[in-house]
This record gives C-alpha cells, sequence and structure tokens, in this order.
C-alpha cells in the first residue's frame, strides 16, 4: 500500500511517498507560524538532507511552498485584528527588490551545495540566537510595553484558571487588536492591548531590503527573517508582528516563485521550481499555518520564541558543521 503512494516528481527528481510532503509541512508551519514564520527555512534544510535536493531550484521550489501555505494564516490574523498593516507594507517595500537581488545571488554565486548549507547555516544561526536573546530576563527599559503585555497575558490566564464555571479560554481577550496611533517617516506608533509601540520606518526598510537579498537566495521571502528582527530588535511584541510578517512572506515569495520561474538563470543551471512538490508540502503548511494562527493567542510569547529558537540554532549547528567536516 505504501508503495502506491511513492511517486517520482520529474522537475527535482525527488522520489517520496505523497503524504510526507504535507504530513512534515503541517507539523513545522504549526509551531513556526505562531512566531510570524511560515516555516520555510525548515522545509528547506528537509529537502536539502532528506531528499536529496540541492539544485539552486529548491530555492524556487521554496516560494513555492510560502505561496500556497500562508494565505490560511494571514486570514487569521487579519479575522482577528492582529495584523499590522504598517508594517507590513513596510516590510514589502523594502524586501521586494531584495528578492530578485537574492535570486540573482542564487543561481550565480551559490551553485554548489556545500557553501550555500554553510549560508543557510550562518542566516538560521543568526535568526536563532536573535529569539534566545529576546528571552533574557535582565531589565531593558525598551522592553517595558512589551513586559507589560506579557504579564497581562499571565494574569489573565491565572484569572481564567480560577473561573472554573467560566466558558471562556485564557489567552487575548477578544479586544486585543492592532490600532495604528500615527504614520511618519519618522515614527510610526500603534496600540495594541492599552500598550502603545512605535519604530522607525526608514531603518525597517533598510533592514527589509538587506533581509530580503538574505531571503531571496535562501527562498524563505525576507519575512521570516524579518520577525525575529522585530522582537529582538525594534521590541515589538510577537502577538503583533506575526501577521506582518507572514504577509511579507507571501508576498515577496510570490514575487520570487515568479523570477525562479521566468527568468533565465546561467546555462545549465536548473531554476525553476518543483510547482508540484512545492504545492504538496503548502497544502500541509496550509494546514498547519491555520491552526498555528488560531491558537498562538493562547500561548505565552516567550514559549514561542523558546521552542522557534531552539530549532533554528540546532538546526544552524548542523549545517555549520557539516561544512567544515566534510571534504
Amino acid at each position: 500500500m505504501m508503495d502506491m503512494l511513492n511517486v517520482v516528481f520529474p522537475v527535482s527528481g525527488v522520489e517520496t511517498n505523497v503524504l510526507i510532503p504535507p504530513v512534515v509541512a503541517m507539523v513545522i508551519s504549526f509551531f513556526t507560524s505562531m512566531g510570524g514564520v511560515s516555516g520555510a527555512f525548515l522545509i528547506l534544510p528537509f529537502q536539502m538532507s532528506v531528499f536529496g535536493y540541492t539544485a539552486p531550484s529548491v530555492s524556487g521550489t521554496n516560494h513555492v511552498y510560502n505561496v500556497v501555505a500562508i494565505p490560511s494564516g494571514v486570514y487569521r490574523y487579519i479575522r482577528e485584528g492582529r495584523m499590522a498593516w504598517p508594517i507590513t507594507w513596510v516590510v514589502v517595500l523594502g524586501t521586494l527588490p531584495g528578492v530578485f537581488t537574492g535570486y540573482y545571488v542564487r543561481v550565480h554565486y551559490l551553485l554548489d551545495p556545500r557553501p550555500f548549507k554553510l549560508f543557510v547555516g550562518c542566516v538560521l544561526m543568526y535568526i536563532g540566537s536573535k529569539l534566545l536573546k529576546g528571552i533574557s530576563t535582565k531589565a531593558d527599559p525598551k522592553l517595558s510595553a512589551a513586559k507589560a503585555l506579557e504579564a497581562k497575558f499571565k494574569v489573565r490566564a491565572e484569572q481564567i484558571k480560577q473561573q472554573q464555571s467560566s466558558r471562556s479560554q485564557a489567552g487575548l481577550p477578544p479586544d486585543a487588536v492592532i490600532k495604528t496611533v500615527s504614520i511618519s517617516l519618522r515614527r510610526i506608533e500603534y496600540e495594541f492591548w492599552s500598550e502603545r509601540f512605535s519604530f522607525n520606518p526608514v531603518s525597517m526598510f533598510v533592514l527589509a531590503l538587506v533581509v530580503g537579498i538574505i531571503g531571496g537566495a535562501y527562498g524563505i521571502g525576507g519575512g521570516a527573517i524579518i520577525a525575529p528582527f522585530c522582537v529582538a530588535i525594534f521590541h515589538l511584541p510577537v502577538y503583533t508582528i506575526a501577521g506582518a510578517a507572514l504577509m511579507g512572506t507571501f508576498i515577496t515569495s510570490l514575487v520570487g516563485a515568479i523570477f525562479f520561474t521566468f527568468i533565465p538563470a546561467s546555462a545549465g543551471v536548473s531554476a525553476t521550481p518543483d510547482w508540484l512538490l512545492g504545492g504538496l508540502f503548502g497544502v500541509g503548511g496550509f494546514v498547519g499555518t491555520y491552526l498555528g494562527a488560531r491558537l498562538q493567542k493562547f500561548v505565552p510569547q516567550r514559549h514561542i520564541k523558546l521552542i522557534i529558537g531552539l530549532l533554528i540554532v540546532l538546526l544552524a549547528l548542523r549545517y555549520i558543521t557539516q561544512f567544515f567536516l566534510k571534504t
């Protein structure tokens, strides 16, 4: 029976059981989508290590995964009023030009899978370290609003536990929605659960441009790298940046998939995405991303950052050590 489910994907040459891609993607995206990350940063290493799919087209296939998987999570964040649109558009405007540059770098300078794995490992290590650093309990005046938000979450959870007859669930209240307060070139400010947060849009744009290049080459769209930066550098809470990061990743991945499909690469280089394989991963990601976005409001952001941070660092260590240990 299991042999009947084995298929060979003609573009990538991958042979696998058709149930493996969607199941793997569903599990990964369930946890990562809570932090505003689509799961593509783990799907790509899975394709490289388990399927042996190391051609440049694997990055384009990862973009396809994002295009299919992300809309369900974006829908949940919009429906619940937790989509920070000012962050979304700044991220999109910055990452879009970076994605094209990232494509060029991938198909011309990162053709050998060994240095590309080192590149992936370094990117993952930086993302993971930023997330784990943000869990530190050291006092920081810039984190006052974020800490106040976390304290409110804990108080609400405790109140709900004490109300044995209540039908409510612990987590964010229904009125915890994002409200834009002011927008200017120097500062964008918004309110969430009676706490105000702000960031410099120019700084966010420059950061988005840089990570767009990395995300374009890696095949994750750039939004996934923006999410931990927003938490660690701009001190914005996970609850407010997850939807924006996913939306930014979706738009830039759509453009990235088009680049990999229609823009010619060097002679003899396979850059066309495996749309069938990417779509199969995307189906599982669609379900996992929806469930993760739906349940995020019931999970403390400290736990979200810890889970994702540890996964990323462990994976990064594996790729970095593989580069130096193998000839």
